[in-house]
């Protein structure tokens, strides 16, 4: 149901380059509303500062494997995006993730063993490139009001990815994060639909905790976020129902027809 992005090339990236003056002097940034590559991620990753607007929006899960990372679902099947049209345009009022904000642009090692990061781009994405409309990057060589915005932003969003870090840790030393699964039964179905694939906070081990710990959880601000994520997955079932509607869910098995003599 969720799994972790490509840690090598992250999600929606099909390459990075590095912002540059000499080589990219003319580039021009274009605004879109449309990412087609949206239309297949059913999970975005987000950070701990999204989690209190995320959770009013998607249900939040953890991915599987030993580096967690939350996630927010915007589909509950591998390629379904119920938010989005075909061409990845918002089918309505949503909260925006923002590692999508972000794209085409974010902060990445040039080299493994370098300790900078460097702004870099997708190529690839269409709306960065020596264009004849769009927001210059470069002013005279020097990077424009747009770009330092844009640094700026992915600069913040490096430091929230460092505190989500932190936040994973602690879950995982407090050993409260367990293999989730979400089950829905619709209406006139036989059988309920059960989702499983991703981790989630066990509810019965946040109970089981100490007075003392749960007043440490709360005072560094990460139980009001466990609590976010726990209210966030009442959601699930009304991703199934738009799915549904899109047609794009499972096909329903109907109940049986009760026997009579």
């Amino acid at each position: 149901m969720a799994s972790a992005p490509n840690l090598q090339l992250p999600l929606l990236y099909n390459g990075l380059e590095p912002l540059s003056s000499n080589a990219h002097g003319n580039y021009k940034a274009r605004s879109s509303d449309t990412l087609p590559m949206l239309a297949r991620v059913h999970a975005v990753p987000i950070t701990i500062d999204e989690f209190v607007t995320a959770q009013r929006h998607f249900p939040i899960v953890f991915s599987v494997g030993d580096a967690p990372v939350p996630l927010a679902l915007m589909g509950l099947n591998e390629g379904v995006n119920v938010f989005v049209d075909d061409e990845g345009r918002l089918l309505n009022e949503v909260y925006v993730p923002a590692y999508l904000r972000r794209y085409p642009f974010m902060l990445a090692r040039l080299r493994p063993d370098a300790d900078d990061l460097s702004l870099c781009f997708d190529p690839q994405s269409g709306v960065v490139g020596d264009f004849e409309d769009g927001t210059p990057l470069f002013d005279n060589g020097q990077p424009s009001e747009t770009t330092q915005a844009i640094l700026k932003f992915c600069e913040e969003f490096e430091l929230s990815a460092q505190r989500t870090a932190a936040f994973i840790n602690e879950l995982k030393e407090s050993e409260l994060l367990i293999e989730g699964e979400a089950s829905v039964q619709p209406t006139g179905s036989e059988q309920p639909f059960v989702y499983r694939g991703f981790q989630m906070v066990s509810e019965e081990k946040l109970r089981e905790l100490r007075g003392d710990t749960l007043r440490k959880m709360n005072q560094n601000g990460m139980l009001p976020l466990v609590l976010a994520h726990l209210f966030s997955l009442s959601i699930v079932p009304e991703l199934f129902g738009r799915q549904l509607q899109q047609g794009k869910g499972p096909q329903l098995q109907p109940a049986a027809e009760p026997v009579t003599a």
